[in-house]
């Protein structure tokens, strides 16, 4: 299960249950890379969800990083931008 709580406009705290554990990341969001991605057509929170899921399948929890921007996970999944895209 992944849980997305807005703690401001640009920063949101994910928990991630599994079984007998779970995890807290701290994502940042700026409007900027948010509007590029999705033409403003789905919430912030949605993204953010989309993203640890797309996340989840490739590696587990555990390897997700505890605090990022968003933007980073380009750099680790080139093909992230070109599958989240909202069209």
């Amino acid at each position: 299960m992944i849980k997305v709580k807005k703690i401001n406009e640009q920063e949101y705290m994910i928990t991630i249950k599994e079984e007998n554990s779970s995890s807290n990341h701290l994502v940042t969001l700026d409007d900027e890379y948010y509007r590029e991605l999705t033409d403003e057509k789905i919430s912030k929170d949605a993204l953010i969800k989309r993203s640890f899921e797309f996340l989840l399948k490739r590696e587990p929890k555990e390897y997700i990083l505890s605090k990022f921007n968003l933007r980073i996970i380009n750099n680790y999944f080139p093909e992230y931008e070109s599958e989240i895209k909202v069209t």
